[in-house]
């Protein structure tokens, strides 16, 4: 493993989904100042997950057919410049085009930024869930982020929440002058692909029927995942009578499960076996969600979302690895695939689930996305394993991760 490149990737990853998440935890105060719908603001959930999960796949091909590791850098600063102009537009279908503009850039880093990670992690499941946590603990930290900065300063102060990825912009370009001066050298465009194609070559086939079975779970786990993530913090707010500052807690109580669930996962699946990783996530869930609709106070849903967004995320990092496995040849396919156009359901049904609180309340809401979750359950229990061995593991973007570290970037193993 190499950690000082998977470290690097995970600070990244952390940045990225910073804005992913923020994007959620904006639509209370847009909707308070703006007076936007449930549906108006359930379209701005599609707009950052929707269009950014229909994307993904083409950036996964493009990552998979040659080099591009300035998709990492160029991904999370446009969601960034989004979610900035976001805050500043002056109407709804400016604003819709800037938090799609968001999306376009979280599509753009994360199937680049998959393949590298995997490929400086190898085969462990711990080194999947450490990316990974990177991600949720941006999106944790993003509703109370964007409380700090929106609800004391107001949409005009917005500009601040692009300091998070300028910065990481800047560590980026120093990289490479840093690298050449601790003596580590890029590997060789034609070395890296012959050594590509020669591992290509000893994998087994792609597994593309049950690579449909697991990117039907993960279009099941998407719906109540982004549902819950736009609405539980007006779920607070409406149903249970409490401020934005306490909506933003459930949400950050959501998000910041999460990342301990990943954690557990990647632990689980390199002690216990991937797919139990996956079978436990999806059964714990489940109740969850129930507490979730059902919590008649607000301790109740906080510790409801807590417990339901460590088990949605308990399976995360197995659920990437398995897809690369199914699809050892296309790795960043994969990533594109099981990560985006499965996610794109979440965004695709968010809208159906804003009018039907519209017009029934949240709780319905839940409710009925509890009966929608049970099919991918029951689906997730009976995913086969594909266990490749070292010769066959997934080998991404080799060029681009000898850009990112040459040897290994902090010196680490």
């Amino acid at each position: 493993m190499k950690k000082g490149q998977l470290g690097f990737l995970t600070g990244t990853h952390a940045v990225n989904d910073l804005y992913q998440g923020a994007i959620p935890a904006m639509l209370p105060f847009l909707m308070a100042e703006r007076h936007y719908s449930y549906a108006a603001v359930s379209g701005l959930a599609f707009a950052a997950s929707g269009v950014s999960s229909l994307l993904q796949p083409l950036f996964g091909i493009l990552s998979d057919r040659r080099p591009r590791t300035w998709l990492v850098p160029t991904g999370f600063v446009t969601a960034a410049l989004g979610v900035v102009a976001a805050g500043l537009a002056g109407n709804y279908v400016a604003t819709w085009l800037c938090v799609a503009l968001a999306g376009i850039g979280i599509a753009a880093y994360h199937p680049a930024a998959t393949s590298q990670a995997r490929a400086a992690g190898g085969s462990s499941q711990r080194a999947m869930s450490v990316f990974s946590v990177g991600g949720t603990i941006g999106g944790a930290a993003a509703p109370s982020l964007v409380t700090v900065v929106i609800g004391s300063a107001g949409f005009a102060a917005g500009y601040l929440l692009a300091i998070p990825a300028l910065t990481m912009a800047l560590l980026w370009v120093l990289k490479g002058p840093w690298m050449r001066w601790r003596g580590l050298r890029e590997t060789p465009a034609s070395a890296a692909g012959a050594s590509a194609r020669s591992a290509a070559g000893t994998a087994r086939a792609d597994d593309w029927p049950s690579f449909g079975r697991l990117a039907a779970v993960v279009i099941g786990w998407s719906i109540p995942f982004v549902t819950v993530t736009s609405l539980v913090s007006l779920h607070a707010q409406r149903d249970l009578g409490r401020s934005e500052a306490a909506g933003a807690v459930a949400l950050t109580a959501f998000t910041a499960a999460g990342a301990a669930g990943t954690l557990l996962g990647g632990w689980v699946g390199d002690r216990y076996g991937r797919m139990t990783s996956v079978r436990v996530g999806y059964l714990v869930a489940l109740p969850a969600l129930a507490g979730v609709a059902w919590a008649p106070s607000f301790p109740v849903l906080v510790l409801s979302a807590t417990v339901f967004g460590a088990a949605m995320f308990l399976p995360f990092a197995a659920q990437v690895t398995l897809a690369q496995d199914y699809l050892p040849h296309r790795p960043g396919t994969a990533s594109g695939l099981t990560l985006g156009l499965a996610m794109a359901a979440g965004g695709l049904c968010s809208p159906a689930f804003g009018w039907l609180a519209d017009a029934s309340g949240l709780r319905a809401t839940f409710f009925t996305l509890l009966l929608v979750f049970t099919a991918p359950v029951v689906l997730a229990l009976r995913l086969p394993d594909r266990v490749l061995d070292s010769a066959e593991t997934p080998r991404p973007d080799p060029v681009g991760a000898a850009n990112i570290s040459g040897a290994n970037i902090g010196g680490g193993q």
